[in-house]
């Protein structure tokens, strides 16, 4: 992919916006167009995003394409959720490569009727059907929420790619900071600018100190609309796998620098900027917030735990056991503390709890949240 050159139609398109907001757009509104520009933001452009080294032009590696044995893993949590809500069907959200999808599927065989994806890149969509071409017969892509869903919803690395504001305390009053058009030596760049607001983050932040993060008003809201489309159907339960931190983690005084970060080509940085539409923009989950949209929304909370308990409690170890040696190292960096294990958590939700989810059985941290 070394003939992609620089996006500069979707430079443009922000200087544009950025113009016709009368010279300023939250950085929520950057990071959506950076992301999902049709055609030309990063998720849905052409270029190549998933992959376990950078010589493949890939910018990261998510846990089904780290190992098989997180999909088989997973799927154990599936086959229960199925089972418990009296469904067949499993809805996927922001599927990659089609990946985990795959990995699902060969392994719940005819629990699954009908496997949804709904996705906004067209370029990954041909990627995921064809990686999916053996259960062509029971997978379907929508870009659009149904009125209900019922079954099981998963979300693999999905909330930490959704906008977030950007909030800076500086000499104790608190800004949102946005993003400006910069006359460069080559033209048009991008610059920071920060306008003071009455936005505020969930908790008070100690202290005096100059102090940025985020908040996650769509993650947020994406949760509710989840949850009313699950209380509209025969239900179901919904389960997000991602990277961060309840929220007194989230807005510790010592996190004083936000968790914004940028991937490409397996490098990270914290300017996104720059190269605009070439790498993902990513923010930590606040579960807390997470969990409190979709009770408010009235679902019930299955559990709250690291990926290492979640799939140890799956059986992964058995899995491990009876692997070869790579297969086995491979599957280590899913549960190692200082890889996925411990940054990376699941959350679970339910339209009834009813039933104990299996994932959870031990090291369910729901009360830290």
């Amino acid at each position: 992919m070394s003939n992609f050159h620089p996006p500069f139609e979707l430079t443009s398109l922000i200087h544009q916006a950025i113009a016709r907001a009368g010279g300023w757009i939250g950085f929520d509104r950057f990071m959506a167009m950076a992301l999902y520009q049709p055609g030309l933001g990063y998720y849905t452009n052409a270029l190549q995003k998933f992959g376990t080294m950078p010589s493949s032009g890939s910018d990261f590696v998510t846990a089904p394409g780290m190992s098989p044995l997180f999909g088989q893993t997973l799927a154990a949590q599936v086959r229960q959720a199925l089972q418990a809500t009296g469904s067949n069907e499993v809805w996927e959200f922001g599927a990659g490569t089609g990946a985990l999808a795959l990995q699902l599927l060969d392994n719940l065989g005819d629990a699954v009727r009908r496997y949804t994806i709904i996705d906004l890149s067209g370029t990954l969509r041909a990627r995921q059907a064809d990686t999916l071409l053996k259960h062509a017969d029971k997978v379907g892509w929508r870009d659009a929420w149904p009125d209900a869903i019922e079954g099981v919803v998963l979300g693999n690395e999905l909330l930490d790619a959704m906008p977030v504001q950007l909030l800076q305390r500086t000499q104790g009053v608190w800004h949102e900071r946005g993003v400006v058009s910069v006359a460069e030596a080559d033209g048009l760049g991008f610059a920071w600018q920060d306008r003071v607001t009455d936005l505020r983050p969930p908790v008070h932040i100690e202290g005096e100190h100059d102090y940025l993060t985020e908040i996650h008003p769509q993650a947020e809201a994406f949760i509710a609309s989840l949850a009313e489309r699950l209380l509209a159907g025969r239900g179901g339960a919904a389960f997000f796998l991602d990277y961060g931190f309840p929220e007194a983690e989230y807005f510790h005084p010592q996190r004083l620098m936000g968790t914004v970060m940028c991937h490409q080509l397996h490098q990270a940085d914290g300017n996104p900027l720059v190269s605009v539409g070439q790498k993902d923009i990513t923010a930590h989950v606040n579960f807390t917030g997470v969990a409190l949209a979709a009770q408010n929304a009235g679902l019930q909370v299955l559990g709250y735990a690291s990926q290492a308990w979640f799939l140890l409690n799956l059986g992964l170890a058995e899995r491990m056991a009876s692997a070869n040696l790579a297969e086995r190292s491979q599957a280590q960096r899913l549960i190692n503390e200082h890889e996925m294990g411990e940054l990376f958590k699941v959350v679970g939700f339910a339209t009834s709890a009813d039933w104990a989810a299996q994932g959870f059985a031990q090291g369910d941290r729901s009360h830290r949240l």
